[in-house]
């Protein structure tokens, strides 16, 4: 019976092991993943930004609201096969870190949960995975954000902006969602590796950097 015991812990610590190691396979997939993740965003992007949308060749035989529509609906196919394919790797291996996947796949998972209406469900396991180093903690705060965002509460870094309606419906166009201590945020996004200050990640963004209370957004 002690035979068959140390056996088996030795053939699931087996298992457990291999789990960890760096994984090429996986690595390639995910790969495959990210990039159907980004397929059409960019393109989703300049769709939203006045001046830029009369680049893209698609609207030469229809609208920019009906190309946004055909975009979308490419882009929601893909994202849904994505979630699909990295909650069975979260059951098989946990988050598919640094470790297992190797820099930047490590990343990939990650943006398909930001991209997915899951993050409440996965943002426990993207803060095991940030604090344990096998991702980047940067990306574990902006999931943070997104999510205070979904709740209607302050963020914490700064790091995601809307274009939702004030109260006094006053239409001022995208601005940074509102920011929890605004006046220390800078030092928490150092601290938790940022390389730009939230008014330098504004105007990355095309945004005009103000301050804008909790109370004030409809």
């Amino acid at each position: 019976m002690k035979n068959l015991l140390l056996a088996f812990l030795l053939f699931t610590t087996g298992i457990a092991s291999a789990q960890h190691k760096f994984n090429p396979i996986l690595k390639k997939q995910l790969d495959s993943v990210l990039v159907l993740d980004q397929k059409y965003r960019d393109t989703l992007t300049w769709l939203m930004m006045p001046g830029k949308s009369d680049s893209i060749p698609l609207l030469k035989s229809m609208s920019a609201s009906k190309a946004m529509s055909h975009y979308w609906t490419l882009q929601n196919r893909a994202d849904s096969a994505n979630v699909v394919f990295v909650e069975k790797l979260f059951k098989t291996y946990g988050y598919p870190g640094k470790t297992l996947v190797g820099e930047p796949t490590n990343e990939a998972a990650w943006y398909v949960i930001q991209h997915s209406p899951k993050i409440d469900q996965y943002l426990p396991m993207m803060k095991k995975a940030a604090e344990s180093k096998e991702l980047p903690f940067r990306l574990y705060a902006m999931m943070l954000d997104r999510q205070l965002m979904n709740q209607h509460k302050e963020q914490i870094y700064g790091t995601q902006a809307t274009s939702a309606a004030l109260k006094n419906g006053e239409k001022i166009g995208w601005y940074i969602w509102p920011i929890k201590d605004a006046s220390t945020v800078n030092e928490r996004r150092k601290k938790a590796g940022f390389d730009q200050t939230v008014e330098e990640n504004a105007k990355r963004l095309g945004v005009d950097y103000k301050l804008i209370k909790i109370e004030d957004v409809k």
